[in-house]
């Protein structure tokens, strides 16, 4: 049992549902049991928190209003260097021994960045327990045409463990919306809720066959492909697979290895990044970096690759063939 003092974290845009979670979550038996509860506000909901059901259940609120309160800033900035650099460390400390809390809740700001965050360092007695992200299923896509709001909720995703959609209903592209989510951050739960509540089993319908030999992945579909891969090794492990790929060397990999990518675009331009499998070709001589080949492979789960630094993907090549670069040379995961 980790003995630290845990701390739930909340993140979301405005009215996206994170004051309604919070309330659950303080009804939860793990909430009632006599110790204190400390709440930290970044911003203000349009559910406002009761008083008496507060009092009721030990819970100390503390409104964090400016996020330079929660900032730590890099030595050398502003006056005071050592204070001053830990400014949001000093707060948190500073409460640590005012209220001696069993356990913190956070609701953050939706415009404030992440980075903050991720910069600020928690008393030697705190811990990062879990990071939930609530999304409005009925914005998101408008917030997916905006790039500054999309590129805001995909920073969000990218640290979550626990990613809710609430506000859906069976018209949206949930399938489309979880393939983005999870190629953001592999290691996120998703769940898609209606408006009361209530849970949507979101099937995924594959684009090609998986009763073929191989697997023939087309260009469009290649980001279904990969995400797939990744949430269910098991349909994939032993079966062969056929795709065009770009060619990616690496220091160091050996000259049998490369990784076989295609660039993706997540929410917009700036969010362009490489997404591929190790390739094992059993090759003496390395393929010319950035080349395009229509690789076909057997997909094996190697449970410690070097490559990966532990468990990974790896298509062991049958035949590799050289290849133009399709008319679009990028995918995308909706």
């Amino acid at each position: 049992m980790d003995p630290r003092i845990p701390i739930y974290l909340i993140t979301g845009f405005l009215d996206s549902g994170k004051t309604t979670l919070l309330k659950e979550t303080l009804n939860m038996d793990y909430f009632n049991d006599g110790e204190r509860t400390l709440l930290l506000l970044c911003e203000d909901g349009e559910v406002e928190f009761d008083p008496e059901f507060l009092k009721e259940r030990n819970v100390v609120v503390i409104p964090i209003e400016d996020q330079s309160l929660l900032c730590n800033r890099p030595a050398g900035e502003g006056p005071a260097d050592g204070e001053a650099a830990l400014q949001g460390t000093r707060l948190l400390e500073d409460l640590d021994r005012r209220y001696s809390p069993e356990r913190v809740l956070m609701e953050y700001n939706g415009m404030w960045p992440m980075q903050i965050l991720r910069d600020l360092r928690l008393p030697r007695n705190w811990g990062l327990y879990q990071e939930i992200d609530m999304v409005d299923g009925s914005t998101f896509e408008m917030y997916s045409k905006n790039n500054n709001l999309m590129s805001m909720a995909l920073d969000m995703i990218s640290d979550a463990d626990l990613v809710i959609f609430n506000r859906c209903t069976e018209e949206m592209p949930m399938p489309g919306w979880k393939r983005t989510l999870r190629a953001i951050n592999k290691m996120c739960q998703v769940v898609f809720e209606d408006d009361q509540g209530e849970e949507f089993q979101v099937e995924e319908i594959l684009p090609y066959s998986l009763e073929t030999d191989p697997i023939v992945v087309e260009d469009e579909d290649f980001a279904i492909w990969f995400v797939d891969v990744q949430d269910h090794p098991e349909r994939y492990e032993n079966r062969r697979v056929s795709l065009l790929v770009q060619v990616r060397n690496g220091s160091k990999l050996p000259p049998s290895e490369f990784v076989g990518i295609r660039r993706a675009m997540t929410c917009c331009e700036a969010d362009i990044r490489p997404f591929g499998y190790l390739v094992q070709t059993g090759l003496q001589k390395k393929l010319p970096s950035k080349s395009w080949v229509r690789l076909t492979a057997t997909i094996r789960l190697d449970e410690n690759n070097p490559a990966y630094d532990g468990p990974g993907v790896v298509l062991v090549a049958e035949d590799i063939l050289p290849a133009q670069p399709p008319a679009n040379e990028l995918v995308y995961f909706r």
